[in-house]
C-alpha cells in the first residue's frame, strides 16, 4: 500500500472526544463502517466482548463509552481493523483478536507507512506481521539466506516463511519450493504404517498443506505440486541432494536430530535460502537430548549469512488464550 492509501485511511476517519468519556469514530465512507462494523454489528460485538467496553453503532458513527485507556484502545483497534479492511476486503475473527493485541497498538498504526516493507502480498491475502519479533522475521526471511527460528506454536513461524517463499516463487526468484518434516518423531519409520509412501507421510505434513492453501487457491496449489514447483517430502528424503533456486522449510525441527538439521543446512545451492523452525518445548524424540536445533543456534548464530530469531509467548497471533497457555509453562519450566 502507498504512501497515499495511508494518508486516505487517516482521512477517511475521524475521531470526536466528548467530555462525559465517549469517543465517535466517524467514517466518511458507509462501504467502510459495514466493512468495520461486520454483517449485524457482529465484528464490534466481538471487539466489545474482548475489551469489554461499550461500543454502539449509529449512523456513519462508531460510539465508545469508557475511560481514556479503553478508548484510545478501541480507536487504534479500528484504525487498524480498517487498514484490514481496505487490504483484504473483509474482517476476520483472528483480525479482530490482532486488533486489540498490545503490540500491534504499541507500533502507531498513525505511522504505519514505515510498515510496508514487512507486508506479504500473496494471491488469497496480505499477510502483515503482528509484531516486532515477526517483523525482524520477515526481513531476515528477505535477506538472509538461512534462518533458524524457535519459538511456541501460534508465532507464525511456518506461515510466514511459507509466505514469502510462495511470492518468491510466483515472482519467479525461485524455482521451487521444498517443504520438509521429521516424518516420525523417533527416527522416521515409515515402513509399519499402512498406505503406499504418500499416505505414509501426509498425515505428518498436512500443517504444510494447510498453510499454503491458505495463501492460494487449492486447484494452483495442487498444479505445482504435481509438476514439481512446490515438493512437500519428509525430512529422510532430503539426503543426498543440492537445492539449486530453491525455498526449502524445515518445520519442527525440535525433533530433528543434530545429524538430520546438518544433512539439511548442508543441501544449500545456488540462489538458494534455507529456514529451519521449532520449538524447543516440545520435543518428542525418546532422547530430548538428540534435538539439533539449539545446538544449530548456537553454533551458526555468529555467520553473517545466518539469521537467528527467537519467538517468544508475546509473538503469538492465535487465540490470546494461547499466549497465556504459553507463558504458563514457560514460567512452571523455570521454576521446577
Amino acid at each position: 500500500m502507498s504512501n497515499t492509501a495511508y494518508k486516505k485511511l487517516n482521512s477517511e476517519l475521524k475521531f470526536v472526544y466528548s467530555e462525559n468519556d465517549t469517543l465517535s469514530i466517524i467514517f466518511q465512507s458507509n462501504e467502510m463502517l459495514l466493512g468495520v462494523v461486520g454483517e449485524f454489528n457482529n465484528n464490534i460485538k466481538e471487539l466489545e466482548k474482548i475489551t469489554d467496553t461499550k461500543i454502539y453503532s449509529r449512523g456513519n458513527s462508531i460510539l465508545v463509552k469508557g475511560n481514556e485507556k479503553k478508548n484510545e484502545l478501541i480507536k487504534n483497534a479500528v484504525k487498524f481493523l480498517t487498514e484490514q479492511f481496505k487490504i483484504n476486503r473483509t474482517i476476520e475473527k483472528k483480525d479482530i483478536l490482532s486488533s486489540v493485541n498490545k503490540f500491534m497498538i504499541d507500533q502507531k498504526i498513525n505511522n504505519s507507512e514505515r510498515n510496508i516493507e514487512y507486508i506479504i502480498k500473496t494471491p488469497k491475502k496480505s499477510v502483515i506481521p503482528r509484531s516486532e519479533k515477526q517483523k525482524k522475521y520477515v526481513r531476515s526471511l528477505k535477506q538472509s539466506e538461512v534462518i533458524i527460528s524457535a519459538g511456541p506454536a501460534g508465532t507464525g513461524k511456518t506461515f510466514l516463511a511459507v509466505a514469502v517463499a510462495l511470492t518468491m516463487l510466483l515472482e519467479k526468484k525461485i524455482e521451487r519450493i521444498i517443504l520438509s518434516r521429521p516424518a516420525v518423531e523417533a527416527g522416521e519409520r515409515l515402513g509399519f504404517l499402512p498406505g503406499d509412501m504418500r499416505e505414509k507421510v501426509d498425515p505428518y505434513l498436512r500443517p504444510l498443506y494447510d498453510s499454503l492453501y491458505d495463501l492460494l487457491d487449492y486447484e494452483k496449489i495442487q498444479k505445482k505440486i504435481e509438476v514439481g514447483d512446490i515438493e512437500i517430502a519428509p525430512l529422510a528424503f532430503m539426503r543426498g541432494r543440492t537445492l539449486k533456486n530453491s525455498f526449502a522449510i524445515l518445520d519442527e525441527a525440535q525433533n530433528a536430530t543434530d545429524t538430520q538439521i546438518k544433512m539439511f543446512l548442508t543441501r544449500i545451492g545456488e540462489n538458494s535460502k534455507i529456514v529451519i523452525n521449532g520449538d524447543p518445548t516440545q520435543i518428542d524424540l525418546p532422547n530430548k537430548s538428540l534435538s539439533g536445533l539449539n545446538r544449530s543456534k548456537k553454533l551458526l548464530g555468529h555467520l553473517k549469512e545466518i539469521s537467528i530469531v527467537d519467538f517468544d509467548h508475546k509473538d503469538v497471533v492465535r487465540h490470546p488464550l494461547v499466549s497465556k497457555i504459553v507463558k504458563a509453562y514457560s514460567d512452571n519450566n523455570r521454576d521446577e
